[in-house]
């Protein structure tokens, strides 16, 4: 048997329940024979290759892969690093991610066709990171700086290009596309947050209605943006958002536990989704969420409703 342990082959479909319209999915649990209680998928390309690790850092490295379904696990590990994850792939297979040496640093890394590069911004040489990728291989990624803060960037042809923009405390870019639209999301304060899309300079701050925080994780090149959300009761759900239209869907895995615990960090231009979900037995789960060709009636919609502060959990981190 390759690649799951649980749930082998399992798609459900599900519609999300009330207003108007929306996309429905079909959803596959994914799990890594080399760690049954925790694998992440973070990053899927349009010839649905999807990126991800499994281990939890602590009992079970991280450990890399590159997945083809129906679960034909590569592993994808820096050379000689302790901790390695793969979080974005573009549509040429190149993936970018981060890993930690020997001596507990964090660096990021590309690797392209097998050769891997470190990458490390120059204002740090102990924590960067790669998040995502684009076609003409720029990346998107966020490196600590003084005090601590994150600091989100792009990295193309070895050039480093800060993000900034009023109110910027502690921040993270999570993704680029081809136009080179940025998500990320800007920690501001211990306890808020607030996701962003930029394009070009144009910054769009994103809630989730109702929630007390929101983070952008991913987009592809038909203006979806993809991330988390966690509502007043703090449950973690995942969501999509229309960037034409404004309109954000609440999406829960349907083997999350209690319907919540789930995340959705990348999306391809067929609407293909990749994240993970706790279930019942606390172990975290990939999954693979397809979507239906027609809308269905009855998905959970929202329209955005412009800037709040709201609290922050970040789900791509070294352990």
């Amino acid at each position: 048997m390759k690649g799951v342990t649980r749930a082998l082959g399992l798609a459900v479909l599900v519609l999300l329940p009330v207003t108007a319209w929306g996309t429905t999915y079909t959803f596959e649990t994914v799990v890594n024979p080399g760690d049954p209680n925790f694998t992440q998928l973070l990053g899927i390309n349009n010839s649905s290759v999807i990126v991800g690790y499994y281990g939890d850092g602590a009992v079970v490295p991280n450990n890399g892969f590159t997945l083809t379904l129906p679960y034909n696990f590569t592993p994808e590990n820096f050379p000689g690093s302790t901790q390695t994850q793969v979080v974005g792939i573009n549509g040429s297979g190149e993936t970018v991610g981060f890993y930690v040496d020997s001596m507990g640093n964090t660096h990021g890394f590309t690797d392209v066709g097998g050769t891997f590069t470190t990458v490390n911004n120059p204002m740090t040489t102990t924590s960067t990171q790669l998040l995502g990728v684009n076609n003409a291989g720029a990346a998107a990624g966020a490196y600590i700086g003084s005090g601590g803060f994150f600091q989100p960037f792009t990295y193309a042809g070895g050039t480093f290009t800060a993000i900034s923009f009023s109110g910027l405390m502690s921040a993270k870019a999570t993704d680029v596309n081809n136009a080179g639209w940025v998500t990320g999301f800007n920690l501001t304060s211990s306890t808020t947050s607030q996701g962003f899309l930029d394009q070009g300079g144009t910054f769009t701050f994103l809630e989730f209605p109702g929630s007390t925080f929101t983070q952008a994780l991913g987009l592809n090149n038909d203006g979806e943006v993809v991330g988390i959300y966690v509502d007043a009761g703090g449950v973690t759900h995942g969501f999509t958002y229309n960037i034409s239209t404004g309109i954000y869907q609440s999406i829960d895995d349907p083997f999350a536990a209690g319907f919540g615990g789930t995340t959705i960090n990348g999306v391809n231009d067929q609407g293909q989704i990749v994240g993970f979900y706790s279930d019942a037995n606390q172990n975290t789960d990939g999954f693979v969420g397809s979507p239906v060709s027609a809308p269905e009636p009855g998905s959970l919609l929202f329209l955005g409703t412009g800037l709040i502060a709201i609290a922050c959990k970040f789900r791509k981190q070294a352990a």
